[in-house]
């Protein structure tokens, strides 16, 4: 974990700085305009996990909103590395942001001005969670947020006010649901197991957001023999539901078995989802750590 006494090291800019002295202007068009895009990658026992994935996906977001990617993936990467050993971490996240730069506060701007770039480390368990032997109650939610849900922008109100009811309602997630039909969770992927032992999960579009680790549950899914559907599901389907789980780089791939106050799956965590987060668990600690690169 961090170091005793050690300050907190973050990364702007180009420089690694204590997290005391870092700033950001004022004019910064992420803070005025939430006009931005981040990612997440979480790190296990010095392992950096799925991070050329997520990597990639923050370059097609930033492509996606017209922002020019300051990094190669190497030089992310090395960035990442450096935070890591500054912070001495071994579990947790790293995170990224990528603005689109500082200007006087207009709605447009000139396309060369550089952007901001914002990253820290966050020491938090990715192993271990108490909902993992009880399982996670959720609760369904409006879906309130843009229509370009694929890219991953910082502009997270509709899920900030999501994960807000959720903890109102004592619950671990909030499921989003539109025209009767579950798109996602409000930090997660939603997934379903039905009766017939197909896993479900909708399929990517505009509507929802390329879930990196929803991409490496389903090939775990696919290597053991687990038959994949992708479809949309409805909120009145997760009630017949043999198992619910979510999946996201902090949590994995998490149990559900309550949904609105209701029973999933006889209240207990399932085997499918137990069997598909000690796979990929088991594989992630086939790769070497960073510091033996």
């Amino acid at each position: 974990m961090t170091r005793l006494h050690a300050p907190r090291i973050v990364y702007v800019n180009g420089a690694f700085l204590p997290f005391e002295e870092a700033r950001i202007p004022i004019m910064d068009r992420g803070f005025l305009f939430g006009d931005g895009i981040y990612e997440v990658t979480a790190v296990l026992e010095g392992r950096l996990i799925d991070n050329d994935p997520h990597l990639l996906r923050l370059d097609r977001s930033l492509a996606g909103i017209g922002i020019r990617n300051p990094y190669s993936l190497a030089e992310w990467t090395a960035i990442q590395r450096q935070l890591m050993r500054d912070n001495a971490l071994e579990e947790g996240l790293i995170y990224i942001e990528v603005t689109r730069g500082v200007y006087e506060r207009e709605f447009t701007c000139p396309p060369d001005i550089p952007p901001t770039v914002v990253m820290f480390t966050q020491v938090k368990p990715v192993r271990d969670n108490p909902n993992l032997t009880r399982g996670a109650a959720i609760i369904t939610v409006p879906d309130l947020r843009w229509a370009r849900r694929d890219i991953k922008s910082t502009a997270l109100l509709a899920q900030v006010l999501a994960k807000q009811e959720a903890k109102a309602a004592g619950v671990a997630e909030a499921w989003m649901v539109e025209d009767g039909f579950v798109t996602e969770g409000a930090s997660s992927t939603a997934f379903l197991v039905t009766e017939n032992d197909e896993i479900i999960t909708r399929p990517l579009s505009q509507a929802v957001l390329p879930g990196i680790t929803r991409m490496a549950i389903i090939d775990v899914a696919k290597a053991i023999g687990l038959r994949l559907v992708e479809r949309p599901f409805s909120v009145e389907e997760i009630a017949t539901a043999r198992e619910a789980f979510f999946t996201s780089a902090s949590t994995i791939a998490m149990p559900v078995v309550q949904v609105d106050g209701r029973q999933v799956g006889g209240g207990q965590p399932g085997p499918v989802v137990r069997a598909l987060r000690e796979r990929y668990l088991a594989a992630v600690m086939e790769q070497p750590r960073e510091d033996a690169r």
